[in-house]
């Protein structure tokens, strides 16, 4: 349906009563939760690939790449699969909780794995911890095509969206969810940009700073897995948002983490609406998921990546 811009601010700023009732509802109930959740989605992605990127220091940490957003998804699909009936419980906010809950546990295990199997007494090792992610996210390809095999209809269904990465379920408990969870990542984070600016210079010189490396790595894996998880449940599997926004923010920005999370958070916000717009005109009236968008513009910059660190990193 085309509605104008002049028609979206009478109808959302003014209240008009000039607009015809089904735009109202339109707008109210399906493109204003739809843009409200694609800010908070990319905002969360986009300070998780910050943060991680900063806090293994090194350019190629993204959750998705290093298998997080594969985990998450496992997780969820175990919920949705495992829980099938849980709508059935009188209270709704009890069956939405379950699907984040299992994403986050998912994703941070997923996490400490990888951080585990990628660390050693000389250091991190980016491609150690890439080839983890390609084993993990193997693993949980497998996981989900095996739930996808054993699930009924409406299970197919939900599992798709995680799968391709969708926003066109939005409604208002993912935004209040996603709400929170950005609000909670941009305090914790915020308040550890020293000790991200810090690590930077390596971990013994922070230690020698008086900073607790491996209590700082412990709450930052895990308040980037809760963020993956928080969207995974939302919208299911977007790639490469926490990839390219951390370089984009470095650009105009720098390396200081006490600008280089707001202005992340924001570019982030910016670039999964754009994304969302394009999928939802490019195909019109039909609708691309964004998760085939962001990997379209992720998946070369991820490449020009590698070929820019392949003297370090093979």
């Amino acid at each position: 349906m085309n509605i104008s811009f002049s028609d979206s601010i009478k109808s959302l700023v003014l209240h008009s009563n000039d607009i015809a009732a089904h735009i109202n509802l339109v707008i109210h109930e399906i493109r204003f939760p739809r843009t409200l959740l694609c800010l908070l989605v990319g905002a969360i992605l986009a300070l998780c690939g910050t943060v991680m990127q900063g806090l293994f220091r090194n350019p190629l940490a993204e959750p998705g790449i290093i298998g997080v957003s594969a985990g998450s998804a496992l997780g969820a699909a175990l919920a949705i699969v495992l829980f099938a009936n849980l709508a059935l419980f009188s209270n709704p906010w009890m069956s939405t909780a379950v699907v984040p809950i299992f994403a986050f546990l998912g994703g941070a295990l997923t996490t400490l794995l990888v951080y585990r199997l990628g660390t050693s007494k000389f250091g991190t090792s980016v491609t150690i911890m890439l080839l983890a992610g390609v084993a993990i996210s193997a693993l949980s390809g497998a996981g989900i095509g095996y739930l996808n095999y054993v699930a009924d209809d409406q299970m197919l269904r939900d599992l798709s969206l995680w799968s391709m990465g969708s926003l066109a379920g939005a409604n208002w408990q993912n935004i209040l969810l996603c709400a929170v969870t950005l609000l909670l990542l941009l305090v914790c984070f915020s308040r550890q940009a020293m000790a991200l600016n810090a690590l930077l210079l390596g971990e013994s010189e922070a230690r020698h700073l008086g900073i607790s490396v491996q209590r700082l790595k412990r709450s930052m894996i895990l308040l980037s897995a809760l963020g993956v998880g928080v969207t995974v449940s939302a919208v299911g599997m977007i790639g490469f948002i926490g990839l390219v926004i951390p370089h984009l923010g470095r650009m105009l920005v720098g390396p200081d983490h006490r600008s280089l999370i707001p202005i992340s958070a924001l570019l982030g916000a910016l670039l999964l609406t754009v994304a969302d717009m394009f999928a939802r005109i490019a195909v019109a009236p039909a609708e691309l998921p964004v998760g085939i968008v962001t990997a379209l513009v992720g998946a070369p910059f991820f490449l020009y990546l590698l070929f820019q660190q392949k003297g370090k990193v093979f």
